[in-house]
This record gives C-alpha cells, structure tokens and sequence, in this order.
C-alpha cells in the first residue's frame, strides 16, 4: 500500500515537473487560453461567451429605459 502510494506521489510530481517545463519553453508562455473570448475565428463571427453576451443584453435593457 505504502509503495503505491509513494509510486503516485513520485508520478504527478513527474508530471507537474513536465508541465512546468512546457509552459515555459513555449514561445508567448503561460497557460492556454481555452476561454470562448480568447479564440480569434470566434470573435471574427461574433461569437461570445454566454456571460458576456448576457452583461451585454442586460446594459442594452437598462439603458433604454
């Protein structure tokens, strides 16, 4: 039990290590931006997030009252 437990530690630290070393080799760093907002040929379309397609109706709606 103990050997498994300790084989599992060692294995996510592994792969912390590795995904540390990816997010900062990478040419613009950081993490990915997975974000609806922070996709190009969405925004080209007009597509926005549900939240902020909502904050947006919502400042329309007060604003004409």
């Amino acid at each position: 039990m103990f050997k498994v437990l300790l084989l599992a530690i060692a294995l996510m630290a592994v792969v912390a290590v590795l995904f540390s070393v990816g997010v900062f080799l990478k040419k613009k760093g950081g993490m990915v931006n997975t974000h609806v907002g922070g996709n190009k040929e969405l925004t080209k379309r007009g597509i926005s997030c549900a939240t902020s397609q909502d904050r947006e109706e919502r400042k329309k709606k007060n604003g004409a009252q």
